[in-house]
């Protein structure tokens, strides 16, 4: 049982107690010392490397985590992740310094799911071109896109998948999804017809991504995989930029043969001002934000704080990843 008062715990996701102050008050009347992002961004492995000599606890937002910060960490006993996702953390390096490493599984799902079906609508109809346009002084007469109908894919039916495809009843669409792990009879009481990547691939008006960055799906979708979509459909990827060739993607948005793309998560965050995405009318960019809301920012700190308690009182954590 470690003495808490001696603890020292790094915190690094900038929205950590935005929207609960009790978060923070809670923590830094448990243990010893605080220290928190000096930044507004993700820090790097550089940075890193500076703040977390001495740091007993680590509450990690969309930090890079590899070997070189952790070579840092001469004290460090738990990486808590402020989110499900765990590609950023380098878990070899982690075991090997004897470092446990949690997440915060589901506590997102809901406010992804809910952007992703707004990103898909905003796309559908052009809102962002449609209230530039008014804005500047013109009356457009737009020609949207309708969701009733359509075919929806979801690549990847874990958590943010199934809620998507909860929210997406009442549109009145078709739904299916591919995964290989997929939950069969969640997908049949909520109408989702379970498919081959390829099929969900071609036969998708709307693509909506939901997969976890891994060496199987990193660079997934690329030229080949766009070119089997169909022509005229839009992307959506609310999960991690590591899955899209951009410059793929970037091509077949700029020919026209996709309608537009939907981007919540880019390979380099922030993407650089030259990024050729950033430059084309056709798609929505957002700043990785699918988890901001005060629901889930206050799930996944009140869990993230949880586990990395947890473990610096010698107790077993409820979502151990490594």
């Amino acid at each position: 049982m470690n003495d808490l008062k001696s603890c020292c715990v790094l915190v690094t996701p900038t929205s950590f107690g935005q929207n609960d102050p009790q978060l923070r008050t809670a923590l830094e009347s448990t243990v010893g010392r605080v220290i928190y992002n000096p930044t507004a961004q993700p820090l790097s492995s550089a940075a890193l490397r500076d703040l977390l000599p001495g740091c007993h606890g680590w509450i990690a937002g969309l930090d890079t985590i590899d070997a070189a910060a952790l070579a840092a960490a001469d004290q460090l006993q738990v990486i808590a992740r402020y989110g499900a996702g765990v590609d950023r953390v380098d878990l070899e390096a982690a075991r090997v310094r004897g470092i446990v490493v949690t997440n915060t599984p589901n506590a997102n799902a809901v406010a992804v799911a809910e952007l992703t079906v707004g990103l898909m609508i905003a796309l559908a109809r052009s809102l962002p071109a449609a209230n530039a346009a008014t804005r500047s002084g013109q009356w457009p007469r737009l020609s949207g896109v309708g969701i009733e109908a359509k075919t929806v894919g979801l690549l990847g039916f874990g958590a943010i998948g199934r809620q998507v495809a909860r929210r997406l009843q009442g549109f009145d669409c078709r739904v299916v999804a591919h995964d290989p792990w997929a939950d069969s009879a969640f997908a049949q009481a909520h109408a989702v017809t379970l498919l081959s990547l390829e099929e969900v691939v071609s036969q998708a008006d709307f693509l909506s991504l939901h997969l976890p960055a891994l060496p199987t799906t990193r660079g997934l979708v690329d030229s080949t995989l766009l070119a089997k979509m169909k022509a005229g459909a839009f992307l959506i990827n609310t999960a991690r930029g590591e899955l899209v060739d951009e410059a793929a993607l970037a091509a077949a948005l700029a020919s026209g043969r996709l309608r537009g793309a939907a981007l919540d998560a880019f390979s380099s965050e922030p993407p650089a001002p030259h990024n050729p995405l950033l430059a084309l009318p056709n798609v929505i960019a957002t700043p990785h934000t699918g988890a901001h809301t005060d629901g889930a920012t206050n799930a996944m700190g009140w869990g993230a704080l949880q586990e990395c308690l947890a473990v610096l009182r010698g107790d077993p954590p409820a979502h151990r990843v490594a």
